[in-house]
């Protein structure tokens, strides 16, 4: 079926029932619908190249992705992608990975832009002052950043989880059970996600005159081995740790196999709160001991970031709005009082 057919079989104009299968914020919320339910039921899809000619737009969301023998395929980034693509899938949009020099990235901005490749851009793994944000704010294309970037002199669209909240509240509760040596274990402190989990453990010690000491952080990307490594440092140490909050599932299986090696009992010699950001794969509740967590799901993070760049392709959002996700504390077996 072509437009032709489409319109004719609704009683429509061409021009309305593509703008309604565009997004034109002009039609009512019910053509919109009656016109992509039939345009679904009848296996209508609109011819790319007539598209960008009518309404200048390619349908296709953009991420610059760094490469390079230093830069790892993180599986939170496939799981936050997955959340994404599923979105896009269902809702008539294409991902663009424009791969790019980790060193960098700023020239494949500018050439995805200038040759109109992509609607819009999203930006993850925000850095304090992001030149990344500063760069897609400069050159005017609709975007948003999957967490938040400090330093900047504006403000700009973004969804993120309340990672100082989180990590406050799982530390507060280590302190109520009577903690007093905690240490955490903590992503890439180069972005801003772990700068605010550090922020927020610091808090919740400092309220009940406590401590965070340079000794008991660790900065690492990841992974289970670098989990296991800093918590055999951890754990080997005079005055070692009681408990660890550590900011991924992943990181946990390693602190679990450091704890068991050193012939740790959980939670009786040491207690564990990871964050979990809800992989189907890698469930809290099977561990051998099931963690308590701070739970966020990242691919419904990436659903909602790619929700809101269809909205700002279409013009339906515009402005810089901020989303700050609250978190759940997901209390389980891992954690126990002092003894």
């Amino acid at each position: 079926m072509n437009l032709k057919q489409l319109s004719l079989m609704l009683e429509l104009s061409q021009t309305t029932v593509s703008r309604a299968l565009n997004g034109y914020p002009e039609v009512s919320e019910e053509t919109r619908r009656r016109v992509t339910d039939a345009a679904k039921r009848h296996g209508y899809r609109p011819n790319p190249s007539a598209r960008r000619l009518a309404t200048g737009k390619a349908g296709m969301i953009g991420y610059v992705m760094p490469t390079g023998a230093s830069v790892d395929i993180d599986p939170h980034f496939v799981e936050f992608l997955s959340g994404l693509g599923d979105y896009a899938r269902g809702h008539e949009l294409d991902l663009v990975l424009s791969p790019a020099d980790a060193l960098d990235e700023e020239t494949t901005y500018r050439r995805i832009v200038a040759n109109k490749q992509v609607d819009a851009l999203y930006i993850s793994a925000p850095y304090s002052a992001d030149k990344r944000v500063a760069l897609a704010h400069q050159l005017g294309i609709p975007f948003i950043v999957h967490g938040r970037s400090e330093g900047l002199e504006f403000d700009y669209p973004f969804i993120d989880i309340d990672n100082e909240g989180a990590f406050h509240d799982a530390t507060r509760l280590l302190v109520q059970l009577g903690h007093k040596r905690v240490a955490l274990i903590n992503g890439d402190d180069t972005q801003t996600f772990a700068i605010f989990r550090e922020r927020g453990v610091r808090r919740a010690l400092s309220e009940s005159g406590l401590v965070l000491e340079p000794k008991n952080i660790r900065s690492e990307v990841m992974t289970e081995e670098n989990g296991y490594r800093a918590a055999r440092r951890l754990l080997e140490a005079a005055d070692a740790p009681t408990a660890i909050v550590c900011s991924s599932l992943l990181m946990a299986l390693g602190i679990v196999r450091a704890a068991r090696d050193l012939n740790l009992v959980m939670p009786r010699d040491l207690s564990l709160v990871s964050h979990d950001d809800v992989f189907h794969w890698l469930k809290p509740e099977h561990f051998s001991v099931p963690l308590t967590t701070t739970r966020s799901s990242i691919r419904a993070a990436g659903a909602r970031v790619a929700e809101r760049l269809a909205a700002r392709i279409s013009g339906l959002e515009d402005g810089a709005r901020g989303e700050i996700w609250p978190v759940d504390l997901v209390v389980r077996g891992s954690i126990s009082g002092v003894r």
